[in-house]
């Protein structure tokens, strides 16, 4: 193995192998907070998606190869059923030089670096909520990503919400809780809001009361563990 160079933040290009939703919060994020210019930022698509990421000022190519050849950083950010067909397609244009990323739920890192020929990798966890801003994100580091390149990943996705680091062997129950968790917190709102109507109030604003009681608890999901029992403690008061 080479060794491996540092990729400086001011200079770094990143490429999205992949177009969707989760790639343009992700580039939005990192355009938006001035963590990149948007000069810095690439992508490939041949639709629609094209003008949603030139409208704040990324670079679209034509071709995933494309990206790879310019680019310093490589998010692939595409369906976990074709990851290992697209890595593998763009393996020869791969180096070592290049930090690998991966945000695709439930694929590891080994197979990632073997289907890539090389294990400068970081696999990501973030979650929908980066599409405004909050996202929770993990990371854990490949064999032969180092420290600085953990750190260049967490100022990237630390534009679109919180970044922590754990062991890949705890990214299932990750997935389980941050990725598919909004689901549930959106499931209680409903559920609230449909108690109100029950109750007699009007749709919107048993719903309105649910949402922004919601926004109260988050505010205060930050503080100390105890502090969380005692507001729990206040509510739930005889």
């Amino acid at each position: 193995m080479a060794n491996i160079m540092p990729i400086p933040t001011e200079s770094c290009k990143v490429g999205f192998i992949g177009a969707g939703k989760m790639a343009e919060s992700i580039a939005r994020g990192v355009v938006s907070s001035g963590v990149l210019p948007a000069s810095q930022v690439r992508t490939a698509h041949l639709g629609a998606r094209r003008t949603v990421f030139e409208s704040f000022g990324v670079k679209v190519y034509d071709q995933n190869s494309q990206v790879v050849q310019d680019s310093d950083v490589v998010i692939f950010s595409v369906k976990p059923q074709v990851v290992k067909d697209v890595v593998m397609q763009l393996r020869p244009l791969l180096s070592e030089k290049q930090l690998l990323v991966s945000v695709v739920a439930g694929v590891k890192l080994k197979d990632l670096q073997e289907w890539a020929g090389h294990s400068r990798f970081i696999r990501v966890m973030p979650n929908t909520p980066a599409a405004v801003g909050v996202a929770a994100s993990v990371i854990t580091l490949g064999d032969a990503a180092t420290k600085e390149d953990g750190e260049l990943i967490s100022n990237l996705f630390g534009a679109i919400g919180k970044v922590w680091t754990a062991q890949e062997k705890l990214f299932d129950a990750i997935t389980g809780l941050s990725a598919s968790g909004p689901a549930y917190i959106f499931l209680a709102i409903e559920a609230l809001a449909d108690g109100g109507v029950a109750a007699g109030l009007p749709r919107e604003l048993s719903l309105g009361l649910a949402s922004q009681m919601h926004q109260w608890q988050q505010a205060r999901a930050n503080t100390p563990a105890s502090s969380k029992m005692t507001w729990r403690r206040l509510v739930a008061r005889p």
